[in-house]
């Protein structure tokens, strides 16, 4: 699998945020060439996380997560490696052939290369440094991401995505958080959830789940730009992410769709606690 099969998969953002640089320089920093389909796929998506959990060690804008990474590895993990020299089973960057790290997940999992060989031949290794599990696979970053997502490839560090919706990228963006507390009403939950996404069309799923009256249903709004989940979970609420400057624009929307839904506004918050559009 290359980069043009991942880009199929997962359309990437128009805009994406630091996806440009000097790709000299970084390599000069490390000291190494990079593999071209992790170039690619920097410049594809910049800066932002893969469905809400791998996020890819982009080396551009104010923060160089990349090199950031790769200088701390080796003196982070060389005390437990003196103590435990059998539960390290690879060398750490700057190490010859050591483990450099291009990705990470919101578990604190990370996705390392074995730098042994040329750039473009790198492998994956996927690593659980809190139960020192280390779960290697014969693929690059793009083949390896591709797998994931696509249900192609497992791995024993982190849960399978097994999600129903399509996967998706999503920048790192400013967002503003409004939680909307709400009336039951009395229209169902599916015919309520339906209106809302009616009104903020077209969306596209994000997943969610249902136990019994509770239910949580992840969407986007995606000419928008906003992110939104619909619950009863934890009270019968609609929680919205959008760039600050569409606030009105979303308080607007998100009422006249509350309206049509049947249902009356109990509070507006942000997600610390404090109240807005009042």
């Amino acid at each position: 699998m290359t980069i043009d099969d991942l880009v199929r998969l997962v359309p990437p953002p128009a805009n994406p945020i630091h996806a440009f640089g000097d790709w000299g320089q970084i390599e000069a920093a490390l000291g190494l060439e990079l593999p071209m389909d992790f170039k690619s796929l920097v410049e594809f998506y910049g800066v932002g996380k893969f469905v809400d959990f791998i996020t890819p060690l982009t080396p551009f804008g104010p923060r160089n997560f990349l090199v950031q990474s790769a200088q701390k590895l080796l003196d982070s993990e060389r005390p437990f490696r003196e103590e435990n020299p059998e539960q390290c089973p690879y060398p750490y960057y700057p190490e010859p052939g050591g483990l450099l790290e291009w990705a990470a997940t919101d578990n604190g999992d990370r996705l390392c290369w074995v730098t042994d060989g040329e750039p473009d031949t790198w492998t994956v290794v996927a690593w659980n440094p809190r139960a020192c599990d280390y779960h290697a696979h014969d693929t690059g970053a793009a083949a390896f991401l591709h797998g994931w997502l696509s249900g192609l490839v497992d791995t024993t560090v982190f849960p399978a995505y097994n999600n129903t919706a399509a996967p998706w990228f999503e920048p790192n963006r400013e967002l503003r958080h409004v939680y909307i507390k709400l009336t039951d009403g009395h229209r169902s939950y599916p015919e309520r959830l339906q209106i809302l996404r009616k009104a903020l069309s077209p969306t596209a799923n994000r997943g969610g789940w249902a136990q019994g009256d509770q239910r949580q249903d992840h969407f986007a709004a995606t000419e928008l730009g906003w992110n939104l989940t619909y619950e009863t979970a934890y009270g019968h609420q609609i929680r919205i992410a959008f760039p600050p400057d569409d606030e009105q624009q979303v308080r607007v929307a998100l009422l006249d769709a509350i309206h049509r839904m049947g249902c009356e506004v109990l509070s507006t918050k942000t997600h610390l606690g404090q109240p807005v559009w009042g």
